[in-house]
């Protein structure tokens, strides 16, 4: 199980959200580029990174940033989300150096699109699934649509997708620990394996999640993405990720 730092970028900074909320962020890093630096020395396997004012206009827009990062690092396999709504934009970050390119909102609101991309970009596209009570929003956490993150990731489950990141919104930057039994519960339901996200905030939550992947049923849970916690210092990457490979 990967432990995958992420970094989110607001305004060209390394920033974490609360619940994803834009007007409740704090800013740990006016260097993302060196930030990610910082995680591979550390022993990160993967980066997360999300383009958060992309999120909210529908479009990429620290492109550039992102791609500072996959030429600085070559060798650190990145996934990106925030913005990607078109052919276009994902072309633009595989071409960047991008490893995986995250389909969140488009994903919701076009499912098609998603077969599209994979047909496309074969093994590089994951689906970003972002739940409130279940029920996943879109538009930046704005809005809630009516559907459940499981009934979204069986309809994915032939079109190609690599992974599916599923995060508690409710969780996400308040260190109260991962929503287990949402996480395990689309595990064992689909035939995509899970990134869990939302809420880690020290090894006892990695702890737990690597039981309850252990006893999945399904495609099981293939990493956890950390961001306040290890921004805080109330997880080690390079601990968790020893654990994580025992």
């Amino acid at each position: 199980m990967l432990v995958i730092p992420a970094i989110d970028l607001k305004d060209g900074q390394c920033v974490r959200l609360r619940q994803g909320r834009m007007d409740d962020s704090t800013v740990f890093s006016d260097n993302p580029v060196s930030m990610a630096g910082h995680w591979l020395e550390k022993g990160a396997r993967r980066l997360h990174v999300v383009d958060l004012n992309g999120a909210f206009a529908g479009t990429p827009v620290n492109g550039e940033i992102v791609t500072a990062i996959a030429r600085q690092y070559p060798t650190l396999p990145i996934q990106i989300g925030g913005g990607i709504r078109d052919l276009e934009s994902i072309e633009f970050y595989l071409k960047a150096g991008v490893s995986y390119v995250i389909i969140g909102t488009q994903a919701v609101k076009q499912p098609e699109f998603v077969k599209l991309a994979c047909s496309a970009f074969p093994d590089k596209v994951i689906v970003g699934l972002d739940a409130v009570d279940g029920k996943v929003a879109t538009e930046g956490w704005a809005d809630v649509s009516d559907l459940t993150a499981v009934e979204l990731a069986k309809k994915f489950s032939d079109y190609g997708v690599q992974a599916i990141v599923y995060t508690d919104i409710s969780r996400d930057g308040m260190m109260q620990g991962i929503n287990l039994a949402a996480t395990v519960d689309l595990a064992e339901q689909s035939q995509i394996p899970i990134i869990a996200s939302g809420g880690i905030a020290k090894l006892a939550d990695l702890v737990a999640l690597k039981a309850a992947c252990q006893t999945a049923t399904g495609a099981g849970i293939m990493g956890a993405i950390t961001g306040r916690a290890i921004y805080e210092d109330t997880l080690d990457i390079t601990e968790a990720q020893a654990y994580c490979d025992r």
